[in-house]
């Protein structure tokens, strides 16, 4: 058994729940935002600094290799020590990475800013969990994954619109340090609110598995919650990274409008995390849910490769695509809650979601070799394939859980 002196209930006034919810999904957002702090300007890049895809790839792949190796590392230290104080740490790290992007003369220096700004975005996973599930009353975890989602998605929504906006009014460095100065709001806020994300450090009785720091890792629903997350990113990553190019090189669509689409693929990913949290709040399967939200994706995605829409058609179905895959967001939050052991919570969230880092480090250069040789339908192609097999993951999750909790 383990113990936690913030464990919430259905006696919570919704107003307070409200209030954690926003919070976390504020700090949530600004994390997505950092994850595009590059793709938006990669155009400018190749102008500035003459850069391949390929190399443009490795920016993204950095990044997430920062991140994900800090995430798996993170989950032990908010186990251990609390979520809030990781919280701020990472806001101060993406100020500086924002700053340092202003500043950057070169390819070198481009690399150590997607490093930097890898190294913020370690800890929120395992931080934004942990507070939600302490602070948040259990009936309503199904609608506070749904609002933690819907604001990444935000966050993804906003980044392109709010770099390549500022840097066509004045210019791509302005730009960076204006979003400096959006992380320190940021960060003044959730400072004044601090106390709401107070969160409690977990106690284990002694004799439990909890107990073992890392008796989790041989559990297999965690390692098929892993291969989830990797598989299911290499498609958002090719989608975020490179559908722009994509549109530009198939169907002739501006910088804009191609712009615009990524944009509306996230707001239809907002719009369906908000729609899944009503799905995952009713459903006792998360598993089935998640497969048939990607294997919808997985179709649209495909249809696309084929260049049978053509490009209005295209852009319609990539935001769909975004729709569909953003329905099953809270469903996949839910079916990693139920997978994960009590008391591991940071731990497990650290190590599944390092998945999703990796995925997003793998993803930019394989596609972003694809690219470079015109391999624009295979671009596609693979990464309906890459999601299509992320359902046998999700399948794999469910049937894992259910086995655990028969043996318990």
């Amino acid at each position: 058994m383990t113990t936690a002196t913030l464990t919430a209930d259905s006696s919570v006034p919704l107003r307070q729940d409200a209030t954690v919810m926003a919070l976390v999904g504020l700090a949530h957002a600004s994390s997505h935002f950092a994850h595009l702090l590059l793709p938006p300007l990669f155009p400018v890049f190749i102008t500035e600094f003459g850069l391949s895809y390929a190399q443009l790839g490795l920016l993204m792949s950095t990044f997430f290799v920062v991140s994900g190796i800090g995430q798996a590392c993170a989950g032990f230290v908010v186990d251990r020590f609390g979520a809030r104080s990781l919280l701020f740490v990472a806001l101060g790290i993406f100020m500086l990475a924002c700053v340092g992007a202003s500043l950057v003369q070169g390819y070198a220096g481009l690399l150590a800013v997607a490093a930097l700004a890898g190294l913020g975005n370690a800890t929120f996973h395992p931080v934004d969990f942990t507070i939600l599930n302490q602070r948040v009353s259990a009936p309503r975890l199904g609608y506070a994954f749904s609002a933690h989602g819907l604001a990444g998605n935000l966050g993804w929504a906003a980044a392109p619109a709010f770099l390549v906006g500022l840097s066509a009014l004045s210019d791509w460095r302005s730009a960076y340090l204006a979003a400096a100065l959006m992380y320190v709001a940021v960060f003044l806020l959730l400072w004044l609110q601090r106390d709401r994300l107070k969160t409690e450090v977990v106690r284990h009785a002694a004799g439990t598995t909890g107990e073992h720091g890392l008796a989790f890792m041989k559990l297999p629903v965690v390692w098929w919650c892993f291969g989830f997350f990797l598989l299911s990113t290499m498609t958002l990553a090719m989608v975020q990274g490179f559908s722009v190019s994509l549109l530009k090189a198939m169907h002739g669509v501006s910088f804009a409008d191609a712009t615009m689409t990524l944009t509306a693929y996230m707001l239809c990913g907002a719009l369906g995390m908000l729609v899944g949290g009503f799905v995952a709040a009713r459903s006792a399967h998360s598993d089935r849910v998640v497969a048939v939200c990607m294997s919808a994706g997985a179709v649209l995605l495909a249809l696309c490769a084929t260049g049978l829409p053509g490009a209005r058609g295209t852009m319609v179905l990539l935001a769909i695509t975004g729709f569909a895959v953003g329905i099953g967001g809270p469903s996949r939050d839910m079916m990693i809650k139920r997978a994960t052991p009590r008391g591991a919570t940071g731990r497990v969230y650290g190590m599944v979601y390092s998945g999703l880092d990796i995925g997003f480090a793998i993803s930019p250069v394989v596609f972003g070799a694809f690219m470079d040789r015109g391999w624009y339908v295979a671009t596609l192609g693979g990464a309906a394939l890459v999601l299509l097999l992320s359902v046998v993951a999700a399948l794999g999750v469910g049937q894992r859980t259910k086995a655990e909790g028969a043996r318990t």
